[in-house]
């Protein structure tokens, strides 16, 4: 008998153990309070172990007090354990103080027990004529057992109460626990009242411990399961049906039924309804899974399904059915139909955006490999004047007629939208561009609306698509560069892009990216054109850019000056510029030759830079003389902004440097802005007289302007003088100084400082 029991316990001890290693490994919360359950019920087990095993009094002790502290800490755990799988906490601070100090005093009478004999002793009896040791409890082992029978009766009620207030799908979870807890008190109950030596009553722990085990760590409520998902499948929104592996319709739930109108439950009417449904039957009849869109109906009553067909099978791959869910989104869809007109429409027109027309366009051009296609770039001469004179309103009239009649007059192989403002954009097989057409058309476009009414102008680049592979923006950007040679041309309405035109645009691309190395390495340098008193001494020169490229070798301004000025890099080139200057400037002043240098402002500088702070740090860098440097600008410059630029010369004249107006008489506010620009020298311009027919008044008006800057204070310097008695007439008019070919064309530096010495 006493090995018989041994064994059982050691596979009890072994037993808990293990589930208490699962347990702990487990993933869900409550894994660690069952691991410290399971590891407390070896506790009392290994105590009646030492107590069956040795006849020895002092293994006898030490079991019993094993066995005695072992249930505490059961209790313990038990109780830790209940809170958790119950989901409670404790309704009182007080109260978890309270029974956490009682256990306190159970373990603190048990260690004074040796030396007070408080709570219990032992004493042999023969068993089978095997010496035992039977337990003679006193009273601090009846307070031991009121504190755990106590702990244990609490745990009950806990339980009981929880499964009463629980629905009753959720009472099986609790209820079974229940049952094994009251069982293992009940035969717990039946070792205290028996006065035997061996708690055999400790088995029946392990069989609580084990259905704990198993109900918190891998039971699932399949009951609970099933309702949940029959209820959860019934009141879903989609409509599902589910089938046998002979394709019969086995269920549907309310939403199915109700999308096919099946009378009650007669799943024998779904086949039919699906044909009709989807007029001629499933969507596919293929095996295996698939996902489909589907609209049925049309017009306003149109509906839209997400169709999904989902296989059944059992764990070895074999078919067992399948289900069909139909999910309508058709409120959805139609937003998104409603969102995607918005953002692929202009809001105004009501045609295409500029990203959805190149989306299209590219996949049109991509699908039709074999097509020719035109790209057209329409723009609203002086559209801004229309808006001016008649008012946004009618502004945007305007451009909706324009869309209209693009719309009207387009085919189903024409694609059409609005780029930015008043521009917009088409793509027309070559076969169907009838540019004759366009002509007559854009020639008589009137646009009114009651007592208001305009011509409307609207010119057209084209481009024909060779390269099929560029960017559709690159394609219009060539359109539009076409429809920029006939900007303000109100005779001529259609413009075609050709290869000078492109060879224009790849020379603009190389050289602004050969910028940086030719101002790096000076390919680009300043040539000095002298400019000369009335003596024909030299008193200083214009710094003009030129470009020693190394393949194409000298370069005019005309080269890469506008380009520059178009891409904002005109900014670089000047600050160069700018820098050369005061560098030569720097070496004469250690030569001790006084001539100043002039430098050009684009008036592009102004968006990039600082101009007056720029200028006099480079001047204070190379310590010059701001009287040596002078600074030329041009009445563009003046044409916006006025204020500002004023603010800008005056801070430089204020620092020393003199202000030249270049090309005085060349525009058509010269005199105007010479009221109120700040200026120390007007440059006079012998070009613009040379147009004259009348030699008489062209002089008359030359000698009243060297006459009228005379007389403003303001210092005369006239350039493109190439005659001698130009320069002569000009030196009895009073001008003092004078530039020209005549005197010399612009020079490098070195040949510059040659010819001084020659003059």
């Amino acid at each position: 008998m006493r090995t018989a029991f041994s064994v059982i316990f050691i596979i009890a001890i072994l037993a808990m153990g293990v589930c208490s290693i699962i347990a702990q490994r487990s993933r869900r919360s409550i894994g660690p309070a069952v691991a410290f359950l399971m590891a407390s019920f070896t506790l009392p087990v290994l105590g009646n172990l030492l107590l069956i095993l040795y006849s020895n009094e002092l293994f006898a002790w030490i079991g019993y007090y094993i066995y005695f502290l072992g249930m505490d800490v059961m209790m313990f755990a038990l109780i830790r354990f209940t809170f958790k799988y119950c989901n409670m906490t404790w309704p009182y601070k007080a109260v978890e103080i309270l029974i956490n100090s009682f256990f306190g005093l159970d373990l603190l009478q048990y260690i004074l027990n040796p030396f007070l004999h408080f709570s219990f002793s032992i004493e042999p009896i023969i068993v089978d004529k095997t010496v035992y040791y039977r337990l003679v409890p006193y009273l601090g082992q009846t307070f031991h057992r009121f504190l755990d029978y106590g702990i244990f009766l609490a745990i009950i009620i806990l339980f009981i109460v929880k499964a009463v207030r629980s629905p009753r799908i959720y009472r099986e979870r609790y209820t079974i626990i229940l049952i094994a807890i009251i069982l293992g008190g009940i035969s717990e109950s039946f070792y205290i009242f028996s006065r035997t030596p061996m708690d055999i009553s400790v088995v029946g722990f392990v069989v609580v411990g084990m259905f704990i085990f198993y109900f918190s760590i891998y039971y699932r409520p399949m009951r609970l399961l099933d309702r949940m998902l029959s209820d959860y499948v019934s009141g879903m929104g989609e409509s599902l049906f589910f089938f046998d592996g002979n394709k019969k319709c086995v269920w549907a739930n309310d939403p199915g039924r109700r999308l096919l109108e099946i009378e009650a439950r007669n799943y024998e009417q779904v086949e039919g309804k699906m044909k009709a449904f989807f007029q001629g039957g499933e969507p596919q009849s293929e095996t295996g899974e698939w996902k489909i869109e589907r609209s049925v109906g049309e017009g306003a009553d149109i509906r839209y399904y997400v169709i999904e067909k989902r296989i059944l099978s059992d764990r070895k791959d074999q078919l067992e059915g399948y289900f069909l869910s139909f999910r309508d989104q058709t409120e959805e869809k139609k937003k998104y139909l409603v969102e995607k007109y918005n953002a692929t429409h202009d809001h105004l027109t009501g045609i295409y955006t500029k990203d959805y027309l190149f989306e299209r366009i590219r996949e049109k051009i991509d699908a039709h490999p074999d097509e020719q296609y035109m790209i057209c770039y329409f723009d609203v001469n002086d559209f801004k004047l229309v808006n001016d004179v008649f008012g946004n309103e009618f502004g945007d009239l305007v451009l909706c007629r324009i869309a209209k009649r693009i719309e009207s007059e387009s085919s189903e192989f024409t694609l059409y939208g609005r780029l930015i403002g008043d521009t917009f954009g088409i793509c027309v097989p070559k076969s169907r561009f009838n540019p004759k057409h366009l002509e007559d058309l854009l020639s008589h476009f009137v646009v009114s609306e009651g007592n208001r009414e305009t011509q409307i102008t609207v010119h057209i680049g084209v481009y024909e698509v060779k390269d099929r592979n560029l960017e559709i923006a690159v394609m219009f950007d060539r359109a539009r560069m076409a429809l920029s040679t006939i900007k303000g041309d109100y005779q001529t309405h259609i413009a075609y892009y050709d290869d000078k035109m492109r060879e224009d645009v790849l020379w603009a691309q190389r050289i602004t990216n050969e910028l940086p190395k030719a101002l790096e390495e000076k390919q680009i340098c300043p040539y000095l054109q002298p400019i000369v008193g009335p003596d024909g001494r030299i008193l200083g020169a214009e710094a003009l850019v030129r470009w020693i490229h190394p393949e194409f070798g000298y370069m005019p301004p005309a080269k890469f000056i506008p380009i520059f000025e178009k891409n904002g890099m005109i900014a670089d080139v000047d600050k160069y510029m700018w820098r050369s200057a005061c560098e030569i400037l720097s070496g004469w002043k250690e030569n001790q030759k006084d001539w100043f240098l002039s430098i050009n402002i684009s008036p592009k500088d102004f968006f990039f830079m600082d101009v007056a702070a720029e200028i006099k740090k480079i001047a204070e860098e190379y310590k010059i003389n701001p009287g040596q440097l002078r600074v030329e600008i041009t009445e563009t410059v003046m044409m916006t902004e006025i204020e500002k630029r004023i603010q800008i010369i005056n801070e430089l004249r204020n620092a020393g440097f003199l202000v030249e107006m270049d090309d005085f008489g060349s525009g058509y506010s010269s005199l105007n802005m010479l009221k109120d620009m700040p200026v120390d020298i007007i440059k006079i311009d012998m070009a613009f007289l040379t147009k004259s027919t009348d030699d008489v008044k062209s002089k008359t008006i030359l000698k009243n302007i060297v006459t009228l800057s005379e007389n403003l204070g303001i210092e005369s310097l006239t350039e493109g003088v190439e005659t001698k008695n130009q320069y002569e007439m000009l030196r009895d008019m009073g001008c003092r100084m004078f530039q020209g070919y005549y005197f010399a064309k612009p020079l490098p530096l070195d040949e510059f400082e040659n010819y001084s010495k020659a003059s």
